[in-house]
């Protein structure tokens, strides 16, 4: 929590002077009130760098880092100086881990340290891009220019995440009401049926025989334990499959397959893609460094190795077009539209069009989704309940048959 030293007035016109600690600016004003004092000064003493350093293991949010950025490009576009404007920003963030770290990193600029280095200390609040993007803004003296892209690429970026967790929420919620109902048809409804399929006194059909089955597992103590057990061993071994190379290459080209979702993860990854690289090449990074980067940031390792491979193409001496049409995981459209920005000298600006136009493919997509879905959603509950239902009816049926006996 910050700590403040202040110089206030008390009501008899005394004056004192102390510190306190207080999770914000607004939280040391209302602790003084309290006290009776009223605040002539109010300053939040500096976090030392090891005290921000102990912050590492918290990340920085999206959101956060995104304002940040937003608010500091129009800080140093005014012609305020670097220190004073981080310590503006300082003092206005409610993020207690956050505002420790940018109060640390303008106490290290301010001792001569470049902004650029200092961001690079706090490698889970500033990713690589960030950090190449402002060391290549400081170099061509365009700092405020590249922090407004970054900002820019932040809100697009979170903007696509929200469309992203968007798209999945509807099929997430009804699959889970499926199973509910379809547990709770077993569990419930099939006892029932059990006691009076018991006076046939002869042998019931096969499906209903494993309906009766399954219900009493579930019925019983430990059939929660195995279950659970079962879809944590599941998601544990698949886990540890996706730490290995060849398990996120495969787990991802999985994703890259599955029905209406594998084609809007394309273009998510091509959107990420071609959007970080236009972003990196157009603040001044090197077009390698900048693969580089967009590589680690992929989200996707079948894209990711495309990546690299293009990396290694474009290094001994191929355009960045021919190996990624290669690859054959970028459309004929996206490695046409590389190859016309390179010969035009405008590969930045044509990779940007390519992002802008993936993210509106993207958010088509997503407000479809439900059409799409809705009709396999409807098909899965037709399946379930109503195979349960059969089940249930069939010794029913076959109940005449049973009398003419």
């Amino acid at each position: 929590m910050p700590t403040f030293s202040y110089t206030g007035r008390l009501r008899t016109g005394a004056k004192k002077t102390g510190t306190l600690t207080a999770e914000n600016r607004e939280g040391a004003v209302r602790q003084l009130a309290a006290m009776g004092l009223e605040a002539d000064r109010l300053i939040q003493k500096r976090a030392t760098f090891g005290s921000a350093a102990r912050q590492l293991n918290k990340r920085v949010k999206n959101a956060d880092l995104m304002i940040f950025t937003r608010q500091l490009a129009t800080i140093v576009s005014s012609g305020l100086p670097l220190t004073q404007g981080l310590d503006i920003l300082a003092e206005q963030t409610e993020n207690v881990n956050f505002c420790a770290i940018i109060d640390a990193i303008a106490q290290e600029v301010e001792s001569g340290e470049t902004f650029s280095d200092t961001l690079r200390k706090f490698p889970r609040a500033f990713p690589d891009l960030y950090t190449h993007m402002v060391r290549a803004g400081e170099a061509s003296g365009d700092l405020d220019g590249v922090l407004i892209q970054l900002a820019d690429y932040l809100e697009a970026t979170e903007e696509l995440k929200r469309r992203i967790r968007s798209a999945m929420t509807y099929p997430t919620v009804a699959f889970s009401l499926i199973l509910l109902i379809a547990a709770g048809l077993i569990v419930f409804v099939v006892p029932q049926f059990e006691e009076i399929f018991g006076a046939f006194g002869s042998a019931l059909p096969a499906p209903t025989q494993l309906l009766i089955y399954v219900s009493n597992f579930l019925r019983k103590w430990y059939s929660i334990a195995i279950i659970i057990g079962g879809i944590i061993g599941l998601i544990a071994a698949l886990r540890l499959y996706g730490t290995t190379p060849m398990g996120r290459y495969n787990l991802d080209a999985v994703k890259l397959r599955i029905p209406v979702f594998g084609d809007l993860f394309r273009k998510v990854a091509i959107s990420r893609a071609t959007r970080t690289l236009s972003t990196l090449t157009r603040s001044g990074v090197a077009i390698l460094q900048a693969m580089e980067i967009v590589e680690r940031t992929a989200g996707n390792e079948v894209y990711a190795k495309a990546i690299r491979d293009a990396a290694e193409g474009v290094r001994n001496g191929e355009t960045l077009a021919e190996p990624l049409m290669r690859s054959g995981v970028f459309p004929a459209m996206v490695t046409r539209m590389i190859s016309v920005g390179e010969k035009t000298g405008a590969l930045e600006g044509m990779l940007m069009k390519i992002a802008d136009f993936y993210d509106s493919e993207v958010k088509a997509t997503v407000d479809s989704l439900t059409s799409l879905i809705e009709p396999l959603l409807i098909a899965m509950m037709g399946i379930v309940v109503g195979g349960i239902v059969i089940a249930l009816f069939m010794p029913i049926l076959e109940l005449p048959q049973l009398i003419n006996k």
